[in-house]
């Protein structure tokens, strides 16, 4: 398998893979009882090839947002349309077209790995040949086939996730969704799906994902949407999300006393600052165009008073992107 690093080699990312629509939602709506706004007048459009991204924190709605476009939620208004067809109006035709991998494990423990192939592709109207072939090619694609016999309830959970993506893909469904797909598996095993990921964009495979993780959707996305309590804040690539910062390095400093008044006293005694704010327990100063930055804010910061007990200092990343829209970290 490639390298997860290459997943986009050759690929300009600041250009649609395809002038197609996959999916287009306008002004898409889910408010639950209680008047809870899960998902506020998404307007959403992901073409044909590409990764597409939904980055927010736990509760930002992607999980709702998936359950309308996979027709297990039903919206409460707006309008989603996948692989050309009205999700409300024709759930059933849909379903025929889509492929979800679940957050949570669902596979079918009563089956072994490859009845769980098997029986998926029967369901979808494969006749018996058909669905046995499709399964015996699925294990091998996804190197399951030394387990093939084993109950699911025996496999790791990086093999789970691939036979659930798997199973999702037996019966070359025109748009996959996944809902957090590496959440809770180890580094390797979460490395290995992404390689599998790559590998279905290269063959033009539409995915539409969601993830809390900023290297996940940096890595893999060819798009990205970043959403928090069910509003969309952002679209781009990640390189023009971290673009728009308007900042080509990021220092987080630790101090002790007044962090809002640190972050005022650097704002505005440090030239090329773009940004200060308090994040949480620590400050952080968007800075561009300047070198030699530490003694700067060190001695500003000690001619005001302020104790400093640690500097770290990067490049922007897509969290800092979520604190620049929300003043709050991806995480919180």
């Amino acid at each position: 398998m490639a390298n997860f690093t290459n997943v986009h080699a050759g690929h300009d990312q600041n250009a649609p893979v395809s002038n197609e629509e996959a999916i287009r939602c306008e002004q898409l709506t889910k408010r639950y009882p209680g008047n809870i706004l899960a998902v506020d007048r998404l307007d959403l459009l992901v073409y044909r090839g590409e990764i597409f991204g939904l980055l927010g924190p736990n509760g930002a709605g992607k999980t709702t947002t998936v359950g309308m476009l996979t027709t297990l939620v039903t919206p409460t208004s707006g309008k989603v349309i996948v692989a050309g067809i009205d999700v409300v109006a024709h759930p059933a035709v849909v379903k025929q077209v889509i492929g979800v991998v679940a957050q949570t494990n669902n596979l079918d423990r009563s089956l072994t790995v490859w009845e769980n192939l098997y029986y998926h592709g029967l369901f979808f109207g494969m006749n018996s040949a058909e669905s046995r072939v499709a399964a015996d090619e699925s294990l091998v694609k996804f190197k399951l086939t030394e387990r093939a016999k084993a109950d699911v309830m025996t496999i790791s959970g990086g093999m789970a996730k691939r036979l659930q993506v798997a199973r999702a893909l037996l019966h070359l469904p025109s748009v996959l969704f996944l809902d957090e797909p590496t959440a809770g598996l180890d580094p390797q095993s979460r490395i290995a799906l992404w390689n599998i990921l790559g590998e279905l964009h290269a063959a033009g495979q539409t995915i539409l994902l969601t993830t809390h993780y900023m290297e996940e959707a940096d890595v893999l996305c060819d798009r990205l949407a970043i959403i928090d309590r069910g509003r969309k804040l952002a679209i781009d690539t990640p390189k023009g999300l971290k673009e728009s910062v308007g900042a080509d390095t990021i220092l987080t400093i630790s101090a002790s006393g007044d962090l809002d008044a640190l972050a005022a006293l650097l704002q505005k005694n440090i030239e090329g600052t773009t940004k200060s704010l308090r994040v949480n327990n620590n400050v952080q100063l968007h800075v561009k165009g300047v070198t030699g930055l530490l003694p700067k804010v060190v001695s500003t910061a000690e001619q005001g008073g302020f104790n400093l007990t640690d500097i770290s200092v990067a490049e922007p990343t897509l969290e800092t992107v979520f604190i620049n829209l929300t003043g709050k970290e991806l995480r919180d």
